[in-house]
């Protein structure tokens, strides 16, 4: 192929993957297997890297994530992104339909979901995405194109070309995403989302684009906020245009009298266990924009248009018992067992009961009857006791002395209501133990996930990490699901992360209040493994961003022999035990920088590295402890209070020469 038909087949590839695209995410019906469509995108990939002159920022390469942001510039929104007023009955529901009836002859009304996510504005040039934007407060938002970008039901170039147009919709994380990801999240220790919308919020907010990418967002787009180049006189005729330009958007039904609008309000509330999405509420507009000119705004809310709010469902059961989890750091965790309830569209027979002081305080205890709801309208928790109905001698809950799992004593952690096992061999928590293990921040071994180790500890292949690199691959690759392939795979992987840092060994061990960073900086001060197990409390609390909670967390995981133990077969298996980067430095001991703009000729991560490794701390944000801010070009408001607040400014230059001197 010469270079003359290269831009053809570009734009044909193109052309294909926004129609599978549009198919899989709008439609929610793909005409081809996901093999194929990951192979198209490769092949385009391949041809973008080879002829980086035909690249467009709207090509579907870019969905899986652009480049990482400094931080959201503000966008002020043309048109404001008002909030709705809420009603919570029949008779306020009413008042306001028929108070739209006093101003305006024989109006209709449309009803659609009141998706629980978060509002964005997207903006159109030429038919061409260009901008997407966060609500913020209605007035000024923030710009996060890149983020949007990797939302699959968002057109990057619309069906019909439209001078300028910006429409408003609500981004979401689908149920079954946010399982998916709280799942990975205990996983691998990290805090739980407490709700799809905070889940899509944060994921939303992130940085990094190939992070928000993963994490399967979703949108329904519900409102024309302004056009050029088309006349629209209706609602529901603005949605069905959209609709033709590609966008996914907001199931609607339009309807007259009271009766008819309430009715559907309800029915959608019924529905609510049922849809993939999560609401909590419904929407009912005026149609006709002519009407809505004439019944008006009021600053924050349109007059035109109400939100009818759910109330949480609660309902009463009986506690059958109460059952003890281990998760990977250690943690028990108890869970309610109760009789089935029928609960926001799901039967719920089983629900958190957080931890021993919720217990003691609600005094829940295994008979009564509970007052059980779902938190965010997903996770089901219990509220409290119906203590009227308990029955004679049920006796207070007591919480486990030792693991149920290991029958290792636990211990309460200090100032936190968390009681855990600290045996790191404990049954339950090593599956979890070993997904941290090999997750891309530690060992990063690509294939070891959950089900694969799932499988290896139900075949007994392996009891700790250190197996991993003892593997018996014959009887690995006769395994249902794995095969030759895969554990060769494995094996190289486990072969390349033997050379690793001993900052990710380190962070790989899963030390309770160990994470990435400090990891570097523990690694970076001993310098080796045996060191680094053999230091003091003081020795510990030295290092940067180390305390006591984090030193004692160290301590006590080598104080077990089965840890030790671990560290010593690691060792033996050829894992490398020295720090392989920079020693750490004095220079800059005790200083804080906070860096801001773009410096002429270091990166932020070659800069925070060289400031860390002189010994100072790199914060995110300017405050009186600052002790200097490096500024570039473009710095934004980092800068106006660094002025502030008298901090001393750095050029990247004087940055250098403080380091040189040093």
């Amino acid at each position: 192929m010469n270079k003359a038909e290269m831009p053809e087949e570009i734009l044909e590839i193109r052309r294909t993957l926004e129609k599978w695209s549009y198919e899989y995410y709008v439609l929610d019906a793909p005409t081809v297997e996901d093999a194929r469509y990951d192979a198209l995108m490769r092949r385009l990939q391949a041809l973008e890297k080879e002829h980086p002159e035909w690249d467009d920022p709207l090509s579907p390469s870019h969905r899986v994530g652009g480049k990482v942001a400094d931080k959201f510039e503000k966008v002020d929104h043309a048109v404001p992104m008002k909030s709705l007023a809420n009603v919570f009955s029949r008779e306020e529901l009413f008042d306001f339909l028929d108070g739209i009836r006093a101003q305006v002859e024989d109006p209709r009304f449309a009803v659609e979901y009141k998706i629980d996510g978060l509002s964005v504005s997207l903006e159109y040039e030429n038919g061409r995405f260009v901008r997407g934007s966060t609500r913020g407060d209605g007035a000024v938002g923030e710009d996060v194109t890149e983020n949007l970008k990797t939302v699959g039901s968002i057109p990057l170039v619309l069906r019909q070309s439209v001078p300028r147009l910006e429409v408003r919709g609500e981004v979401f994380m689908p149920k079954a995403r946010f399982h998916a990801l709280n799942e990975q999240r205990e996983i691998t220790g990290e805090p739980l989302f407490a709700n799809p919308r905070n889940a899509a919020a944060g994921s939303l907010r992130q940085l990094d684009p190939k992070i928000c990418a993963a994490r399967g967002l979703d949108i329904f787009i519900f409102n024309v906020q302004s056009v050029t180049g088309k006349e629209l006189t209706r609602h529901d005729e603005s949605l069905d245009w959209l609709k033709e330009l590609g966008f996914k958007v907001s199931p609607y039904r339009l309807l007259r009298s009271n009766e008819e609008i309430y009715e559907e309000i309800l029915r959608r509330g019924e529905e609510r266990g049922e849809l993939s999405f999560d609401i909590d509420g419904a929407v009912v507009k005026t149609n006709d924009f002519a009407q809505r000119r004439d019944i008006g705004e009021l600053p924050h809310a349109p007059k035109w248009a109400i939100a009818y709010k759910y109330p949480p469902e609660v309902k009463p059961t009986k506690l059958l018992g109460i059952t003890i989890q281990v998760g990977r750091t250690g943690v028990l965790t108890p869970a309610a067992e109760l009789a089935p309830v029928h609960l926001a569209g799901t039967t719920v027979s089983r629900a958190t009961l957080h931890n021993a002081d919720f217990i003691r305080d609600k005094d829940i205890r295994v008979g009564d009857t509970v007052l059980v709801r779902k938190a965010g309208e997903i996770i089901p928790e219990v509220l409290g006791v119906k203590t009227e109905d308990r029955l004679p001698g049920a006796l207070p809950f007591t919480f486990p002395s030792v693991c149920p799992a290991c029958g290792e004593t636990v211990s309460r952690d200090e100032d936190a209501a968390a009681i855990r096992c600290t045996n790191a061999a404990c049954p339950a928590q090593l599956a979890r133990n070993l997904v941290h293990f090999a997750s891309r921040g530690a060992m990063n071994v690509d294939g070891l996930g959950p089900a694969v180790i799932e499988a290896l500890l139900g075949a007994g292949l392996v009891k700790d990490a250190a197996d991993l690199y003892t593997l018996d691959r014959e009887k690995a690759a006769s395994l249902p699901g794995m095969g030759q392939k895969s554990v060769d795979n494995i094996t190289r992987e486990l072969e390349e992360s033997k050379s690793l840092c001993l900052s990710r060994l380190i962070y790989a061990l899963g030390i309770r209040n160990i994470g990435e960073k400090t990891a570097v900086a523990l690694a970076r001060t001993f310098g080796t493994m045996d060191r680094f197990a053999a230091a003091t409390e003081e020795e510990l609390c030295a290092v940067p961003d180390v305390g006591k909670v984090c030193a004692d967390s160290v301590i006590g995981f080598f104080e077990k022999e089965s840890n030790r133990a671990l560290v010593a077969r690691l060792k033996e298996a050829g894992l490398n035990m020295d720090y392989l980067g920079k020693a750490a430095g004095t220079a800059l001991a005790g200083l804080t920088f906070v860096l801001t703009g773009t410096l002429p000729t270091l990166t932020r991560e070659e800069a925070s590295r060289l400031i860390e490794d002189a010994g100072g701390k790199v914060s995110s944000s300017v405050s009186k402890k600052t002790s200097f801010v490096v500024a570039g070009e473009a710095a934004g408001s980092k800068l106006t209070k660094a002025q502030q607040l008298g901090i001393p400014l750095l050029t990247e230059q004087e940055l250098l020469d403080r380091l040189g001197e040093a």
